[in-house]
């Protein structure tokens, strides 16, 4: 304990990459408004409760829609369209970065979203305990008229995620998050996304892992449906899919940009995994929310 909260001592709870939102501090400035509705890419953990009401987000070109009691989060990287605002919303948003959560005494694998599931319904008691831990959150960082330690925020951030995870796997076939394939599958995940660009083959990760190539299959069969080559590729069409959508950058640029030393095999492939060339996909838009 000593250890852990030598990591955050001396910090300043306005330092922490922390943010809530809630009705009561909504963006209220029309030009913050439109802004803030613009496709961007994330830069910090997203997560956002339905207390009552309906609404409906855009996460990789994904509608999701939300209602009582249901939560939604997503990770850095991926694509957010918000929606506008609805009438009769109740609701809270929690945005914290990669540093925010390093100084918590333990790892939520649910943010990584082994299942493929971003959206968690809460049942009654989930969601009052849940609710209560946001309204703390949001009172400690914009209410209060007195700075909170940064250990009580970061306590009550531990807690909140804490309940997340436990309802995320909770009554699924793979509840029991310490079974030893999730935690590969897990760090099966992770290694994807460090390594995206690198490309590394099949045979480099399971060694990585400590597993035989035959395992990581398996593995990876289990919890996503597909080989371990077929759901690096498709991690590596999605993030073309978002930089094609989302940026100006050239078809010959962004092939480099992703590890192929070859814009012609990637525009193949493209085309093979999406049914669509990469010059015809989707319309570029600006992400001036970033």
């Amino acid at each position: 304990m000593q250890e852990q909260k030598g990591k955050y001592e001396g910090l300043q709870h306005d330092e922490l990459g922390i943010k809530v939102r809630s009705n009561d501090n909504p963006y209220l400035s029309a030009d913050i408004q439109n802004k803030i509705l613009q496709p961007r890419r994330l830069s910090s953990y997203f997560i956002v409760l339905i207390e009552s009401g309906s609404i409906t987000y855009n996460i990789d070109l994904q509608d999701l829609t939300l209602t009582d009691g249901h939560l939604l989060f997503a990770m850095p990287n991926q694509i957010l369209t918000p929606p506008a605002k609805t009438d009769h919303l109740k609701y809270f948003k929690l945005l914290f970065d990669e540093n925010t959560l390093a100084l918590l005494p333990q790892q939520f694998p649910f943010l990584v979203n082994p299942l493929n599931a971003p959206t968690i319904a809460l049942d009654s008691a989930a969601k009052k305990r849940v609710i209560k831990v946001f309204g703390i959150l949001n009172e400690i960082l914009y209410l209060d008229k007195y700075e909170t330690d940064t250990e009580i925020i970061l306590a009550y951030l531990n807690l909140l995620l804490s309940e997340l995870n436990s309802a995320y796997f909770k009554n699924k076939e793979h509840g029991n998050i310490l079974n030893a394939n999730l935690s590969k599958f897990i760090e099966f995940k992770l290694v994807v996304e460090t390594s995206l660009t690198e490309q590394p083959s099949i045979n480099a990760i399971a060694e990585k892992l400590a597993l035989s190539t035959n395992s990581l299959y398996r593995i990876v069969k289990e919890y996503a449906g597909t080989s371990p080559k077929d759901y690096f590729i498709n991690r590596l069409m999605a993030e073309a899919q978002r930089e094609l959508r989302y940026s100006n950058i050239s078809i010959k640029e962004l092939a480099y940009e992703l590890g192929f030393n070859d814009p012609d095999y990637f525009s193949r492939l493209f085309k093979k995994s999406t049914g669509k060339s990469a010059s015809e996909f989707l319309p570029r838009q600006d992400l001036s929310g970033e």
